[in-house]
């Protein structure tokens, strides 16, 4: 009974500890400035078509002009952009929108090549570190600093394999002291 309730409390600290890296599932991301979406309109091709959310949290599309993006989900947008078009364009408007490209992410610090790189859905700190190519020899390679989009906070994460980024993050790899 007692080793049961240890492994219990043991499993409930580790899904704690991860949840600061708990990937966003595609149906709950938010949308932000430098996504790139696709809007499609059954049946109307030339109101569609690819778009970058401005710094303004916007895309401007035909006919309608601009559209809040920033700060709702896909399913979110769709309905946007159908009910301007409903609005004396069209009857009954059937809108997909899918993201084609993440905000990018940044890695900074004890990596080869420090930068911006795009974000790919399921990345995880490492491999984020592998697309810098690599640790530097004076990095430490057990914890990383994570700064969430929209966070003016940098907090330290232990560097595991389930590390996962999201899109906006900056990670910077500290140095080892010895």
């Amino acid at each position: 009974m007692e080793a049961r309730r240890g492994i219990g409390l043991l499993v409930a600290i580790l899904s704690l500890g991860l949840t600061a890296f708990a990937p966003q599932s595609v149906s709950d991301y938010r949308l932000a400035s430098a996504d790139k979406v696709r809007i499609d309109v059954f049946g109307e091709a030339a109101l569609g078509g690819e778009f970058v959310i401005d710094a303004n949290g916007r895309i401007a599309l035909p006919l309608i002009g601009e559209v809040q993006a920033a700060g709702l989900t896909g399913a979110q947008l769709q309905d946007a952009v159908a009910h301007a078009l409903s609005q004396g364009y069209l009857n009954q408007p059937r809108v997909t929108a899918q993201v084609l490209t993440y905000r990018p992410i940044y890695i900074l610090g004890e990596v080869n090549r420090p930068g911006e790189y795009p974000y790919l859905p399921d990345l995880t700190v490492l491999n984020a570190v592998a697309t810098a190519q690599g640790f530097t020899y004076r990095a430490n390679t057990r914890r990383v600093f994570v700064r969430r989009a929209g966070s003016p906070v940098e907090e330290a994460q232990p560097l595991t394999a389930d590390a996962r980024v999201s899109p906006g993050d900056t990670l910077r790899i500290g140095e080892r002291y010895f």
